[in-house]
């Protein structure tokens, strides 16, 4: 039995796959101030459904995938160690500077973003080594030592560390770790060459940075999860979701916690692209999970999860770069949670700030007052206040009401009834932005895509966001309101390893390439067989990160096998890389050589069979009393519209087959599917639910 636990800003998500491949989903409220507790909340819902005490139930299991925010969260809210920072003599200001960039390039009152590790805590050290691996400048030991006492005076809780070249010869920042170790024992130091051996010095020094900044509280949070997963009776394996789209074990990602910054949104585009490859036959996936508090939104071509360096905390240039590879997924505050408010222009806004898990939606009753994107939901007769959970929570009506009147609809002068229905359409024209930035604004045109929807909000607009985008078809999986849970359970083990070594097209070093290609892979199998004896099977891919001349950035482009044996060879990447360019940016420039200044290998181990797991009948213990439906519901559809009888249908109990004309709201434990007038929703024989929204395009699977 594997477990799959998702901690979002709202909700807990947990699925429990059994040997079989049947899936069970379960949904507790996070808990902020100890998100491992509404993990064990949901671990207890499952019990009681199995009938069995928790320690039992949990002895059966042999793993459990955990995705959390608890990194990105501590980033965000300042709660992470005292680092200091150390770098080559006279480059102290290298988090300072970045690498330029502004979004509005002529508003100069934006204030100059603070470095991740302020200046008070950056340290010089002299030496220097240059670009070919020549130290021009010895490292000087004896002033390491007292910028070393120095570390110790000021009480530094963790110490990231940034040479100049050290990609290219390492010696001095191993002799800084080693001194770091000797002199400043149980202070974790993170080695830029090490966690990220990439061009650029920014990117490489707030890569160390946030790693080191969060070894203190991700190895107490790590150690401390499993602990109690032990204490509970869980003897299985622990694994952690990371950035990358993979998962790896909790003891070693302790070591590198950078990788866990991104690593809540990045399972999603996994599982949306594996459910709309059954569901249709495009080759292009649109995958929206839409929870209490964001609206995350990727592009997935051809099963190539995108992934992408420019990830920001925060907002771009005005945040710290990660400044490593992660998917590429856009974020919005749009939830489910998103506040609604009218500002002193009498313009209405939803979001970006979210009601959470605490306070809630005023329609929670648990002493939130602003009106939101759920209460807006329930005040149009989209969510039943009854069914809300499966019956497990009730929703008060009046108080979403009263809210959305105080707030929104006495500052517009309208009804409660037009607020709500404002709230909502300014919802989905947001999203509709967010995935409108990453297609129509990219060249892509998402008429070509299908839009999978995910999260415990995604039903309520996905397919009014489809049918604003045109897209082909919507799909919602059976399993969609714990999108990124079912992608952690589908996730290889996986690690990345990478390196630098610059070379072009037009004079191509075959042997030296070899040898950095043999490098990377046998430290990929040397991965494979420390962590994947029990895999099903186990993979190596190569990648190269190119560019033409003069290009400042680099796109990463796959290698077709890991050696070149011919002038061939080196002519396919250089198809290979124009193709991608095409791809990515609608243009290439087939008659010029490419620039290759990064390689990296990444190890795959398959943890599962083969084939998506089916989610069975939803748990009565998360569905509580299960209320007798009404077979219709007045909702209100705007002013054009108005009231329309629809017809409810609760998904456990309608066959596989089914289908479903507009307007119609598909109601399950955890999802309430709105499906617009003029469309028709069908299941597939995975209960995956397909609106067809041009008559062509999308295929039942099987």
């Amino acid at each position: 039995m594997r477990f799959a636990v998702d901690t979002g800003g709202t909700f807990t998500d947990l699925l429990v796959e059994d040997s079989a491949g049947r899936l069970k989903m379960y949904k507790a409220p996070t808990t902020p101030h100890d998100p491992v507790a509404g993990m064990l909340d949901a671990l207890r819902m499952a019990a009681t459904d199995a009938g069995r005490p928790l320690a039992d139930f949990l002895r059966e299991g042999d793993m459990l995938i955990h995705g959390t925010t608890h990194a990105i969260n501590a980033i965000l809210t300042g709660n992470t160690a005292k680092t200091a920072f150390l770098t080559t003599m006279g480059h102290p200001d290298t988090l300072v500077f970045r690498e330029g960039g502004r979004n509005d390039v002529f508003n100069f009152a934006v204030a100059y973003p603070e470095p991740y590790v302020p200046r008070a805590l950056t340290f010089e050290v002299p030496e220097r080594v240059v670009a070919d691996g020549t130290i021009r400048t010895p490292l000087d030991e004896t002033a390491l030592v007292a910028v070393i006492d120095r570390l110790r005076a000021e009480g530094v809780e963790a110490v990231a560390v940034c040479l100049l070249w050290s990609i290219v010869n390492p010696l001095h920042e191993q002799r800084i770790g080693a001194l770091l170790a000797e002199l400043l024992p149980g202070v974790p130091v993170t080695l830029s060459h090490r966690l990220n051996p990439s061009l650029r010095e920014y990117r490489r020094a707030s890569s160390a940075c946030i790693d080191a900044s969060l070894k203190p509280l991700m190895t107490r949070y790590i150690g401390g999860l499993s602990a109690t997963l032990r204490r509970e009776g869980f003897g299985g394996r622990v694994l952690m979701v990371t950035s990358q789209a993979g998962v790896i074990d909790a003891t070693e990602v302790a070591e590198r916690p950078v990788h866990l910054v991104n690593s809540g949104p990045s399972m999603a585009p996994v599982a949306g692209w594996l459910y709309a490859r059954e569901a249709s036959d495009r080759e292009m996936a649109i995958v929206a999970d839409t929870g209490g508090t964001t609206f995350d939104v990727s592009l997935v071509r051809r099963g190539r999860v995108p992934r992408t360096r420019e990830t920001w905390i925060g907002p771009q240039f005005l945040g710290h770069m990660t400044g490593l590879p992660s998917v590429d997924v856009k974020s919005i505050g749009a939830g489910g949670g998103s506040i609604a408010s009218v500002d002193a222009q009498g313009l209405l806004k939803v979001g970006p700030a979210s009601a959470g898990a605490v306070p809630g939606p005023a329609c929670y009753g648990l002493g939130g007052t602003k009106p939101t994107l759920t209460d807006a939901a329930l005040v149009l007769g989209i969510i039943d206040p009854l069914f809300f959970l499966g019956g497990s929570m009730k929703l008060d009506i009046k108080a979403a009401a009263a809210a959305i009147e105080r707030d929104v609809a006495k500052p517009l002068a309208t009804s409660v009834p037009e607020a709500s229905y404002s709230i909502f359409a300014l919802a989905t024209e947001n999203m509709v932005q967010a995935i409108m930035d990453i297609t129509v604004n990219q060249g892509i045109d998402p008429n070509k895509a299908v839009l999978v929807g995910g999260g415990g909000a995604a039903g309520l607009n996905m397919v009014a966001i489809g049918r604003r985008l045109d897209v082909a078809a919507v799909v919602v999986p059976r399993v969609g309101a714990a999108l990124s849970a079912a992608g952690a359970l589908l996730s290889d083990l996986t690690d990345e390893y990478r390196t630098t070594c610059y070379m072009h097209t037009a004079r191509f070093d075959r042997a030296s390439a070899n040898a950095v290609l043999a490098s990377l892979e046998d430290r990929a199998r040397a991965f494979i067989d420390r962590h994947g004896a029990n895999a099903r099977a186990s993979a190596i891919e190569f990648h190269i990160e190119a560019r033409y001349p003069d290009q400042v950035w680099e796109i990463e482009v796959p290698l077709r096998k890991p050696t070149f044996d011919h002038d061939l060879d080196v002519k396919t990447i250089e198809t290979d890389f124009h193709a991608t360019h095409q791809e990515v940016f609608a243009v290439c420039d087939p008659h010029s050589r490419i620039e290759i200044v990064g390689w990296s290998s990444r190890a795959a181990c398959t943890l599962r069979a083969p084939g998506l797991p089916m989610l069975t009948t939803e748990a009565a213990s998360a569905r509580g009393e299960t209320p007798a439906t009404a077979p219709t519901r007045n909702v209100y559809f705007g002013a054009t519209h108005g009231y329309i009888e629809t017809k409810i249908v609760r998904l456990d109990a309608v066959s596989l087959d089914a289908s479903f004309p507009g307007p119609a709201i598909v109601e399950s434990a955890f999802a309430t599917i709105l499906i617009d007038p003029g469309t028709v929703g069908r299941l597939d024989k995975r209960g995956t639910l397909i609106v067809d929204l041009r008559g062509s395009g999308a295929e039942g699977g099987a």
